[in-house]
C-alpha cells in the first residue's frame, strides 16, 4: 500500500471514521425501531427474516458511504437475492473492486424481531479483496468494536486481546443455527453434537458479527459456523486477527472474503477445534 492507503483515507476523509459514523447512526436508528417494525417477510427459509428496518438501515449506510466515497463499491445483505448461490454470485461480481464496503445492516434480525437484545451493525471495507477496516456496533449495549489492518482492534477505546485458554476443554465457544435447512444447518448440528462434550460450554447468541467481536474481546475462546456470507464475517474477521486471534475456514485455509464455513479462535485452541470438526465430519 502507498502512504495514502496505509492511513486508510482518501484525501482528508478517514475510512474508519466514516465506518464508525455509519454504524453509530444506523444503530441508533435501529434501536428506536425495537418493537416498532411494521413489516416482516421471509427470505430463504422460515428462519431467514427481513424487516423494513434491515432495508432502511442498509439504505442509510449506503447513502452515507456514497456521500463520502461516491466511486466505492457496495455489497449489502439486503441488496442480494436470498440463498447461498445468489450470495456467492454477488460477491464474485465485486470482490476484486479497488474499494468495497461490505455491510450487514442488522446482523441478528430474528433477535431484533423478538426483542432479544443481541444484534449488531457490521461494516467492513476491503481494498482489492483484503479487509482493511472493520466495525461492529451493538446499539443495545452501546459497544463499538473497531479494527484497522495493522493497527489493532479496540472496544470502549481500549485495545482488545483474545483470551489465553490453551485447551478446548477450558473454553467457552459459540456457534449459530443457520437458516439453510438443507445443508448448513444439519452440518452445523453435527458439529454442535461433537463439540458439546469437548468444551466448557457453548453459546449461540444469534449474531455472527457479535460472536466474532466477542472472540476478539476475549469473552469467547472460539466461534464456528457453516454457511455464512461475507457480510456476516468480514468486519469480525479483522477484529479477531487484529486482537491476536486466528480466522480460517473449517479446513484450516486462511480467511478470505469467499469463506462461508468459518472458525475464529484465540489461536491457541484453533487446531484442536478444527480437528474435532473434521473428526465429526462437520467441516462442510
Amino acid at each position: 500500500m502507498n502512504d495514502q492507503q496505509s492511513n486508510f483515507a482518501v484525501g482528508s476523509k478517514s475510512f474508519t471514521a466514516v465506518a464508525i459514523n455509519c454504524a453509530a447512526k444506523a444503530g441508533e436508528w435501529i434501536k428506536t425501531k425495537l418493537g416498532n417494525y411494521t413489516s416482516l417477510s421471509l427470505k430463504y427459509s422460515a428462519q431467514d427474516l427481513v424487516t423494513e428496518v434491515d432495508k432502511g438501515s442498509e439504505t442509510m449506510i449506503r447513502n452515507l458511504v456514497h456521500t463520502h466515497f461516491p466511486n466505492h463499491s457496495f455489497l449489502g445483505e439486503e441488496g442480494v437475492e436470498p440463498g447461498p448461490e445468489a450470495s456467492e454470485k454477488a460477491l464474485h461480481r465485486v470482490r476484486d473492486e479497488e474499494y468495497l464496503w461490505i455491510v450487514d445492516p442488522v446482523d441478528g434480525t430474528t433477535n431484533f424481531v423478538h426483542g432479544f437484545p443481541f444484534f449488531s451493525v457490521s461494516i467492513a471495507l476491503a481494498h482489492k479483496g483484503e479487509v482493511i477496516v472493520g466495525v461492529v456496533y451493538d446499539p443495545i449495549r452501546d459497544e463499538l468494536f473497531v479494527a484497522e489492518k495493522g493497527k489493532g482492534a479496540y472496544v470502549h477505546g481500549r485495545r482488545m486481546e483474545v483470551a489465553q485458554e490453551k485447551a478446548l476443554s477450558d473454553s467457552l465457544v459459540a456457534t449459530g443455527f443457520p437458516a439453510d435447512p438443507h445443508y448448513a444447518r444439519p452440518m452445523n448440528m453435527k458439529g454442535l453434537n461433537a463439540m458439546v462434550p469437548k468444551v466448557r460450554n457453548i453459546r449461540s447468541g444469534g449474531s455472527a458479527a457479535l460472536h466474532m467481536a466477542y472472540v476478539a474481546a476475549g469473552r469467547l475462546n472460539g466461534f464456528w459456523e457453516i454457511g455464512l456470507n461475507a457480510w456476516d464475517l468480514a468486519a469480525g474477521a479483522l477484529l479477531v486477527k487484529e486482537s491476536g486471534g486466528t480466522v480460517t475456514d473449517t479446513k484450516g485455509a486462511p480467511y478470505d472474503l469467499g469463506v462461508r464455513n468459518v472458525v475464529a479462535t484465540n489461536g491457541l485452541i484453533h487446531d484442536e477445534m478444527i480437528g474435532e470438526l473434521d473428526k465429526a465430519g462437520a467441516a462442510g
